[in-house]
């Protein structure tokens, strides 16, 4: 089996910075895309920032300039940086990855289970 495990979330006031990671575990032989979703109460899940496995990045307009994603692929994880927080990043953000499990024949996506983001202002 495979699992995303986030961390570091929590509640910080409007302009401070947070640092969420998500480690993959199991038995996993490649992971290609990694990316960072979150949901905000009473609107769709949406797409934060993803990261390729040779580094290349995208983001979503209204983070660029904030949010920095990066992955360590020794260790499975990726991690997002966010700093001048706003109270409208208040969300659940989700970790998202593509993996090539041990005996599979393909890339399968999978999800973290979320950590809570809370900027007070």
């Amino acid at each position: 089996q495979v699992q995303l495990v986030e961390s570091g979330g929590g509640l910080v006031q409007a302009g401070g910075s947070l640092r969420l990671s998500c480690v993959a575990s199991g038995s996993i032989v490649s992971i290609q895309n990694m990316a960072w979703y979150r949901q905000a109460p009473g609107k769709q899940r949406e797409l934060v920032a993803s990261i390729t496995a040779r580094g290349n990045t995208n983001y979503v307009d209204s983070v660029k300039g904030r949010f920095t994603i990066s992955r360590d692929n020794a260790k499975s994880t990726v991690y997002l940086q966010m700093t001048s927080l706003k109270p409208e990043d208040t969300a659940v953000y989700y970790c998202n990855a593509d993996i090539y499990r041990t005996y599979s024949s393909a890339y399968y996506n999978y999800w973290g289970q979320g950590t809570q983001v809370t900027v007070s202002s």
